[in-house]
C-alpha cells in the first residue's frame, strides 16, 4: 500500500499544492490529473523519492519511504517523461543496461522480446541517435516488460509520442500489471482503452 498524508509541495517560492491525501492498493491504477504547471510531475518526484515534500509524509507498507528507502525503491519503478537512453548505444544496450543497473531481468532474449514487443524489432541493433522521439520513447517503456516483479511502477506521461497500436498495447499492460496485484501511477492528457478504469487524483483541487 502507497500512502500519501497532507503532502505540501514547494517548487522555488511557489507552494504549489497542500494538504494531498490519497491511498494506493494492490490492483489499483491511479491517474493524475490537473492543469498544466499545477504540479502532477512534482508530485510523482514526491511519491519515488526525488524530491522531499514540505510538509506531509508518503509511506509504503506503513512506513516511511525516507525510513525504508531500499526497501521501497526495490519495489518501484519509475520512467519519468524523458527518455533516458544513451544515443550511442542500440536500444538492445540500452535496454540490458538499464535492467542490469536496477537489479532487474536483462538477458539478450528477454530484453529482445520486450523491444519486440514494443514495436522495435527492426531498430534492435541500430545507435539510439536515429531514432524518432516515438521510438526512443519505446525504449524505455519496454522495461515494463521485464519489471513485473516491482509492485509500483509510477511513470509520467507514458503514451506521448506513442501511435494508436503501442498506446493501446502499453495500456494493456498496466491493466495486466494491476491485475496482477500490482499498482500504477501516472499522468497522462492521453485517452487510453485500460480494461481497467482509473481513479482519478485532480491536484488542482489542492493547488495554493
Amino acid at each position: 500500500m502507497l500512502e500519501a498524508h497532507d503532502l505540501a509541495c514547494l517548487k522555488g517560492d511557489r507552494l504549489l499544492f497542500r494538504e494531498l491525501a490519497f491511498c494506493l492498493q494492490a490492483g489499483d491504477l491511479l491517474r493524475v490529473a490537473g492543469p498544466n504547471g499545477v504540479g502532477k510531475t512534482s508530485l510523482l518526484r514526491l511519491v519515488t523519492g526525488l524530491a522531499l515534500p514540505e510538509a506531509g509524509e508518503i509511506r509504503w507498507q506503513g512506513a516511511s519511504i525516507r525510513r525504508e528507502r531500499e526497501a521501497f525503491h526495490r519495489e518501484l519503478l519509475y520512467l519519468g517523461h524523458a527518455p533516458a537512453i544513451n544515443d550511442l548505444l542500440s536500444p538492445l544496450e540500452n535496454l540490458r543496461f538499464a535492467c542490469a543497473a536496477a537489479g532487474d531481468d536483462s538477458d539478450e532474449a528477454s530484453c529482445t522480446r520486450a523491444l519486440e514487443r514494443i514495436g522495435l524489432a527492426d531498430q534492435l541493433d541500430l545507435p539510439s541517435r536515429v531514432l524518432s522521439q516515438g521510438q526512443r520513447r519505446r525504449v524505455g517503456l519496454a522495461r515494463l516488460f521485464l519489471s513485473a516483479r516491482r509492485a509500483l511502477w509510477v511513470l509520467d506521461e507514458p503514451f506521448t509520442a506513442l501511435d494508436v497500436n503501442a498506446v493501446a498495447d502499453l495500456a494493456q499492460a498496466l491493466s495486466e500489471h494491476c491485475a496482477g496485484g500490482g499498482m500504477v501511477m501516472l499522468t497522462t492528457h492521453q485517452d487510453a482503452p485500460f480494461t481497467r478504469t482509473p481513479r482519478v487524483l485532480d491536484v488542482g483541487a489542492y493547488a495554493c
